[in-house]
């Protein structure tokens, strides 16, 4: 497996962390307007950020040929697994269980939401 390194010449966005995953869009101009020319490509884990030289380095099965140019929009996301907040939309169901012989008692729940709707 290949490592790339990207350097940015903005930020990095505050949110992007060793192990999310980097992927990229190439890009082309048509009437003025940036717009996506394909697919989303999957560049690969991201190893290291270094918000002081804007760089991004993953660990990638692409080729050097098929690389991200300068042009091209990168993106990343993370594993909602690991990175979920909150509850998102209208419901919520909630299921508790006693699984031992004994009696428990709840003494409180709590619930953290945000309206994702407006």
């Amino acid at each position: 497996m290949a490592s790339i390194t990207l350097t940015f010449s903005n930020d990095i966005n505050v949110s992007a962390q060793v192990g999310d995953v980097a992927y990229y869009v190439p890009t082309a101009t048509s009437s003025s307007f940036t717009i996506n020319s394909s697919s989303i490509v999957t560049i690969g884990v991201i190893t290291i950020v270094d918000d002081v030289l804007n760089q991004i380095t993953c660990n990638t099965n692409l080729t050097s040929s098929s690389w991200p140019s300068a042009s091209d929009f990168i993106l990343f996301s993370k594993d909602n697994k690991a990175n979920m907040s909150s509850l998102l939309g209208y419901y919520a169901e909630l299921t508790i269980r006693n699984n031992s012989q004994s009696k428990a008692e709840i003494f409180q729940i709590n619930a953290d939401y945000f309206d994702s709707s407006k």
